[in-house]
């Protein structure tokens, strides 16, 4: 009796050693795949705001919840189920899935940089739409498909890099991946778009120093928002150009990639530093390629859009959905930074 009892000990041991195995390479395949989508969550980070800008301040964390649940709604009960669908019965088809989205995250990043320079803004032209709760629900309903989109390439981008794990595996990483990386997104979002408010109370204070802070955060949010955006524009183009590489080279045109590695060869052999400017050369490279791509691609689309009847119009979705939420009044006071 007493052996019995002590080998379904050491079984059981055996067992909660697998698990705690599990548990750790389900950790690691959370954490490697969610660095490879880093450059999508930093856009997703990077968009988002956008939404609420305008909005009445009690109004914002409320906005963000409801596409904070869609978003995780999104990744959870569509997106992941159709990825492991996907990845069990025609998995060869997830390298092209990467590459439309790698195509998108060009096309994205390209229209941005092409409007920053020769378009013109649109936001003041947008079309006014209905105040109040309805126009509350068009922000949020247009937040949550952009959501969806780049929720899409952050999910596959992570199957991508756990497509060896089991299914049971793979299906564990994406949960992790899902629900950290939108916690992430729109408690950063949160902090983003409440951070004038914190900088209105501190600079009501007594204290000179608060008063300053404050002042300080109100004038720089713009400066701060205007960082993310360009970072997630990069970012984009980066991410997408090097899917695109990548995705050339296993379809068996090396011919960019092997390049994109003679130009890293030079300076990756460098002592200390070399890693680094190996890894700037092929970012560099990549993002390059993004913006090339990307501007092909909307060369191609453009004309197409201004036929096809689900075509986007001139003002962009986006400028529609700020002009939503600019339906409720601000509220916010301006603020003098000396208090």
């Amino acid at each position: 009796m007493s052996g019995g009892l002590v080998a379904l000990l050491d079984d059981v041991a055996a067992l909660a050693r697998i698990a705690a195995a599990s548990v750790d390479d389900i950790a690691a395949g959370a954490a490697k795949a969610g660095a490879k989508a880093a450059g999508v969550v930093i856009d997703d980070a990077a968009v988002t705001p956008q939404y609420v800008s305008g909005a009445d301040p009690s109004r914002e964390l409320p906005m963000i919840k409801k596409i904070f649940w869609g978003s995780l709604r999104n990744k959870l009960l569509i997106i992941l189920p159709a990825l492991l669908l996907i990845s069990a019965f025609i998995p060869a088809v997830i390298p092209f899935i990467l590459m439309l989205g790698g195509t998108y995250l060009c096309y994205e990043g390209a229209e941005k940089v092409w409007h920053k320079f020769f378009g013109h803004h649109e936001d003041k032209e947008a079309p006014a739409v209905e105040r109040g709760p309805d126009a509350e629900s068009k922000v949020v309903k247009g937040a949550i498909t952009t959501d969806f989109i780049l929720s899409c390439e952050i999910m596959v981008i992570s199957m991508n890099e756990v497509g060896d794990a089991s299914i049971w595996a793979r299906a564990a990483i994406l949960v992790v991946v899902a629900i950290a990386i939108t916690i992430l997104v729109y408690g950063a979002v949160g902090l983003i778009v409440k951070m004038d408010d914190i900088g209105l109370h501190l600079a009501k204070k007594e204290s000179a120093g608060s008063q300053r802070l404050g002042g300080l955060l109100v004038k720089g949010m713009p400066a701060v928002l205007a960082a993310i955006t360009l970072v997630g524009t990069v970012a984009m183009l980066w991410v997408g150009g090097h899917i695109m590489l990548v995705g050339a080279s296993d379809l068996g045109w090396h011919a960019p990639y092997d390049l994109v590695h003679a130009l890293e060869h030079p300076v990756g052999g460098l002592a200390v530093v070399g890693g680094i400017l190996g890894w700037l050369v092929n970012t560099l490279c990549s993002a390059v390629v993004g913006l090339a791509w990307g501007l092909v691609v909307m060369a191609v689309l453009h004309p197409l859009k201004k036929v096809l009847p689900f075509g986007k119009k001139d003002g962009h979705e986006d400028g529609e959905a700020r002009a939503a939420a600019a339906g409720h009044s601000s509220g916010k006071p301006d603020v003098d930074p000396a208090g």
